[in-house]
């Protein structure tokens, strides 16, 4: 019997080098079918502005100011689909296209795919995008072919500061505990985890450890392990 496997992304140790980005289209040939190429979007330093058909991962810039501005702080999270236990996707596909696969992840077949769209209506993550030139759903297949191959997914593979973990999904939330505990004794009382259990959508195969509520990286609020003080 496979392990159920996942992600564990750190986001207090990325440093925005798009790394995975840039592993995850190479692997994946994720190539726009119009001009090959992403761009530029003039904000700030995110030119892939959101997941879709040809952005499987996707690093968000945060920037936040005091209210005097004399204080700053980057707030950055490699995001990608979510492989929810309970899948809305998977739910809302009227071709079973998209199927769970033996280590717990969720994959979209595109030869069974029709582009009807409802997954991505069904998605609360804003993951799965239609893209005219493709005309089917496409997402992360947690590199579906390398793992089956014990392989590590080419994301984990190239992160530079292990920010991107992978791994058992039990071993993973472990390290992750450990590190909010350590994170904590550091004074960094705002650093949480966010999809570590069943409150949101049954669990996360890809779950996070964030520095500050989950509404300010676009996500869901829902989150665990969180310190919150007084202003």
């Amino acid at each position: 019997m496979h392990k159920r496997m996942g992600f564990f992304t750190d986001t207090s140790v990325c440093i925005g080098c798009k790394a995975c980005e840039v592993a995850c289209k190479q692997w994946n040939r994720l190539v726009a079918a119009e001009n090959g190429a992403t761009r530029m979007s003039g904000d700030s330093y995110d030119n892939t502005r959101k997941l879709d058909s040809i952005h499987w991962r996707h690093v968000k810039f945060i920037e936040q100011f005091s209210e005097d501005r004399r204080r700053a702080r980057w707030l950055m999270m490699s995001d990608v689909c979510k492989h929810c236990v309970k899948a809305p996707c998977m739910e809302a596909c009227p071709t079973d296209a998209i199927i769970r696969t033996e280590f717990d992840t969720v994959v979209i077949r595109p030869d069974v795919c029709k582009g009807i769209g409802l997954c991505a209506e069904a998605c609360p993550f804003g993951v799965i995008v239609i893209t005219p030139p493709i005309k089917i759903a496409r997402k992360c297949t947690l590199c579906y072919d390398r793992i089956s191959n014990g392989m590590t997914p080419a994301c984990a593979q190239t992160c530079p500061t292990d920010s991107i973990r992978f791994g058992p999904i039990a071993e993973l939330v472990r390290i992750a505990e450990a590190r909010v505990d350590q994170l904590h004794r550091l004074g960094q009382k705002e650093a949480r985890l966010y999809g570590t259990d069943e409150t949101i959508q049954g669990g996360l195969n890809s779950f996070y450890l964030l520095l500050d509520e989950p509404r300010v990286y676009g996500l869901p609020d829902s989150s665990r392990g969180s310190v919150h003080l007084g202003k």
